[in-house]
């Protein structure tokens, strides 16, 4: 008899005995793995794509501060339920040019406007009178994201009651565009080209002529722009309208939603000269 009890107790000692060996290896397997898991959430840890995140997101913040109000970049679009009115005055070969334009943002991708031009003629062929009043818009296709995307725009837009006596394209009495601008914008530089195509139809003339027009614009410290462009104009009739070269250049500062801005144009193959000056304000 104490010989069979002395055998239970041996089995139930070797039976707890291995008991708590599995036991113990089950917890330091599971030890084992939760550091396997610490390692691995350390490795793709989210506070790594957060701060990626995070600095992108920031970029993009820069970008489109920067941007949300310089009407004078080339790839502006003025934004949702927000108007534009650019105010201005050219003096061009002995003559002066007053206008105004307006806009409003229809939504995050259309802009209409509309504007009007007033030329009092110095030259003494007495060429005054109101331009055809414009009325178009501008279409976003495209977005970008101020790093990857170009952006794309339509242009289009019909002038009418212009003074057909007043012989220059903005004055025609009847006139059609549509055209593409694309670009990339960055915090410090907007590169950009627009192509656009016009007709022009009125009592005495029928005419159309095609812009290729390739512009750089840049960001300053202390709210400073410019912007250099090229605008080569090719016609399907040259005894009506010449083919033009024209160089563009812009100097403007910003304070806050208002822009003042200085221009300076040049034609080579005319040796034209035009100045003027613009005040723009984002309301």
């Amino acid at each position: 008899m104490k010989k069979y009890l002395l055998f239970l107790v041996c089995v139930c000692v070797g039976f707890n005995a291995h008991g708590e060996g599995v036991i113990l290896s089950d917890t330091s397997v599971d030890d084992y793995d939760e550091s396997v898991v610490i390692k691995e959430e350390s490795f793709n840890s989210p506070k790594t794509v957060y701060t990626t995140s995070q600095s992108y997101n920031q970029a993009q913040t820069v970008v489109k501060s920067s941007l949300y109000n310089d009407m004078s970049d080339p790839l502006f679009l003025t934004p949702d339920n927000r108007f534009l009115s650019d105010t201005f005055v050219h003096f061009y070969d002995k003559k002066f040019r007053f206008g105004q334009y307006l806009d409003y943002g229809i939504n995050n991708n259309l802009v209409l406007h509309a504007n009007m031009l007033y030329q009092w003629d110095l030259s003494g062929h007495k060429e005054n009178g109101f331009s055809a009043t414009e009325f178009g818009g501008v279409y976003r296709m495209n977005h970008g994201d101020g790093n990857t995307h170009v952006i794309a725009d339509a242009l289009f837009g019909l002038k009418l009651w212009g003074s057909s006596h007043v012989r220059t394209p903005e004055y025609a009495d009847s006139s059609y565009y549509a055209g593409l601008r694309f670009g990339r914008q960055y915090t410090g530089l907007t590169l950009a080209g627009t192509v656009k195509s016009t007709w022009v139809f009125d009592g005495n003339r029928g005419v159309s002529y095609i812009d290729f027009i390739p512009e750089a614009y840049f960001r300053f410290k202390y709210d400073w722009r410019a912007g250099l462009g090229f605008d080569i104009r090719r016609s399907t009739n040259e005894h009506l309208l010449d083919n033009q070269e024209w160089l563009n250049l812009k100097l403007l500062r910003q304070y806050g939603n208002t822009q003042y801005v200085g221009r300076f144009d040049y034609e080579f193959e005319s040796n034209e000269i035009q100045i003027g000056f613009d005040l723009k304000i984002l309301f």
